[in-house]
């Protein structure tokens, strides 16, 4: 027998150093993914964060991800970056956001820049999960744990609704009168964080990942999740989960999957309703037969007056409540400081360039999501993709009533799904060994 002479053998320090070594880029890995989970959690807890304080925070937190980020680079000795479809645009309109401060196209420079703040959050938290969370364990323990703090925040809304003292956590009194519901002051921003996240449990319980007990946890999880968006009264959000359910339907019978499915989904329409019946609430669907838009489209009229008087560049990220006065049509005694529809309110600050990159961003969404989401019945990374799609579509639906994408809790979650939906799978260690191998 003969021994080659490239065998290398290593001593037990060597092997313990390699050891050490190896297993410190997975602890920063798994400590990114809790990390961006506690990330979310707060925001949405510090009432969506958007006070001061919960929004430096916020801002803080991300800043903290990214440089663990760099340092598990820099562990690893190499800059591993996938190629995700949605980094171009969103690099492209990082740099829209810097070219309207540095060419003075802003109407308001100062807000711009602290616009441009928030926005690099976003983007590292969407980096973050396009990054980190690919292996499949790390996708299936991230969906639970969306699955999990899902129900438990809608199971306080609820309780909270029915012992109501007009305070949020029953101790916290709000600046200005709203329709508070869970952690928010609007319950159409709550609505909205619901819709991104009911696809989840959806999804996961109409396919062969769970069984018995657990399957039927995650249904009641998905049932008490979508009630509470009929029990906040936002007619944006009950809209918008019938569409998610009506396109969940849609994918599987277009895929010629079992009617299963579609039962299923009518079954948790039904259970939801009957709950709302149990409670008491039936009543709270007469809202989706009150469809008057009110101010809304009044509002959206006037932001067409103001793209047309900057159609390129827009007015500056963030300056809408600066500008909007000069072109309200209407008076009201109240100051409106978003424009209700999150399309309107990017056309006007950041005219055609960001309405491009915006559609540019949206089509690679789902050009790549829906391939990678094709295995949602039998494996988690696919049942991830369909979850995170199906919640991006109903927000992006509500987005035309409201302004769910301004409120930084949402609009963070939002991109975290982005990043979920299209980023490409990680390859697993085996096919890492045979494609070694093959090499």
């Amino acid at each position: 027998m003969k021994i080659s002479s490239y065998a290398v053998v290593d001593t037990t320090d060597s092997i313990d150093l390699g050891r050490h070594r190896g297993r410190e880029p997975r602890i920063l890995r798994w400590g990114l993914v809790l990390g961006l989970g506690g990330l979310l959690i707060f925001a949405v807890l510090a009432f969506g964060a958007v006070e001061e304080w919960s929004t430096f925070a916020f801002e803080a937190g991300a800043a903290v991800l990214f440089l663990v980020w760099v340092r598990k680079q820099f562990v690893s000795k190499q800059v591993e970056l996938s190629r995700n479809p949605l980094y171009p645009p969103a690099l492209f309109f990082f740099g829209l956001i810097l070219a309207q401060v540095a060419l003075r196209r802003s109407a308001y420079g100062y807000v711009t820049k602290y616009e441009i703040l928030r926005y690099i959050s976003y983007g590292i938290v969407l980096l973050i999960a396009a990054e980190c969370v690919r292996d499949e364990d790390i996708r299936k323990k991230f969906a639970l744990v969306l699955i999990v703090f899902g129900a438990l925040y809608a199971f306080f809304a609820l309780a909270q609704e029915l012992t109501f003292n007009g305070k949020i956590f029953w101790v916290r009194t709000t600046r200005f009168n709203g329709s508070i519901y869970g952690s928010y002051v609007n319950h159409d921003h709550y609505a909205g964080l619901m819709e991104m996240l009911i696809p989840f449990p959806l999804v996961v319980s109409m396919g062969h990942l769970l069984r018995g007990g657990k399957r039927t946890l995650v249904v009641f999880g998905t049932v008490l999740m979508a009630s509470t968006i009929f029990l906040s009264r936002s007619r944006g959000g009950m809209i918008a989960f019938v569409l998610e359910m009506v396109l969940f339907a849609a994918l599987t019978l277009g895929k010629r999957r079992s009617p299963r499915m579609v039962l299923g989904s009518m079954a948790v329409c039904v259970l939801v309703l009957a709950f709302l019946v149990f409670l008491g609430k039936g009543q709270v669907l007469g809202r989706l037969g009150d469809l008057d838009p009110g101010m809304r489209s009044d509002i959206t009229k006037d932001c067409l007056k103001m793209f047309s008087r900057r159609p390129v560049w827009g007015w500056g990220l963030g300056t809408f409540p600066t500008v909007y006065p000069s072109y309200r049509s209407f008076y009201t005694n109240l100051f409106v400081n978003e424009a209700h529809n999150d399309y309107a309110q990017l056309l006007v600050e950041t005219g055609l360039l960001g309405f491009g990159l915006m559609l540019w961003f949206l089509i690679c969404l789902y050009r790549h999501g829906l391939p990678t989401s094709r295995r949602w019945e039998f494996q988690w990374d696919g049942a991830v993709s369909l979850a995170a799609l199906l919640g991006c579509t109903g927000i992006l639906f509500h987005s035309f009533v409201d302004f769910n994408l301004q409120i930084p809790a949402n609009a963070a979650l939002f991109y975290v799904l982005c990043g979920l939906a299209a980023s490409p799978l990680a390859v697993s260690g085996r096919a890492l060994v045979k494609l070694d191998r093959i090499r």
